[in-house]
């Protein structure tokens, strides 16, 4: 099911997922996860200033391409527990389907559960069929994930300074077969 949110966001329901519009509430959840050596795979560890910039720039991304990246709220307990969805950032090659879990929500199936549907609404809304993750050497977790996904190395390319695999998502033609 999806609806929308006050800010044109869409609200798409799982089972276990609400994946919604970032919200001022978010906050302690983003900058516990930025200030953590879990968000060493996506540019941190950060400060808690920089944290705030983050949850701006993830609704400021819906607002200039038309798609972005979901807060995961465990529906269970109503926490934000990570995010996922599509960022395509100045120098990047294509845009990239992405996710990462906050402290307490991961060996859950969360992630898994939540970008299926991401996956699934950017192919069937934005035209984003087919999309790319870049994942770094190191990052088994993200790889065994992207790979649960259905998607494949494809190949290696330096990304934040660092070598790293874009992994290809196969599209809903691929997938359907």
């Amino acid at each position: 099911m999806s609806r929308m949110s006050a800010l044109n966001i869409p609200v798409i329901e799982t089972e276990r997922c609400i994946l919604r519009a970032p919200e001022e509430r978010d906050f302690e959840a983003a900058a516990a996860f930025g200030e953590s050596e879990r968000s060493k795979w996506v540019g941190g560890p950060y400060p808690r200033r920089a944290a705030w910039g983050v949850l701006l720039a993830c609704i400021g991304h819906w607002a200039l391409r038309g798609y972005g990246q979901w807060m995961i709220e465990d529906r269970a307990t109503g926490e934000a527990a990570g995010r996922t969805g599509f960022l395509f950032n100045d120098g990047w090659h294509e845009p990239e389907i992405g996710w990462w879990l906050h402290d307490g929500f991961e060996g859950r199936g969360l992630a898994f559960e939540a970008t299926q549907a991401a996956l699934a609404y950017g192919a069937e809304h934005f035209g984003l069929d087919g999309p790319i993750s870049y994942i770094r050497q190191g990052n088994t977790r993200s790889a065994a994930l992207a790979e649960r996904l259905g998607a494949t190395p494809e190949r290696e390319v330096e990304f934040f300074d660092a070598p790293c695999m874009i992994w290809r998502h196969p599209n809903r033609a691929e997938a359907a077969a």
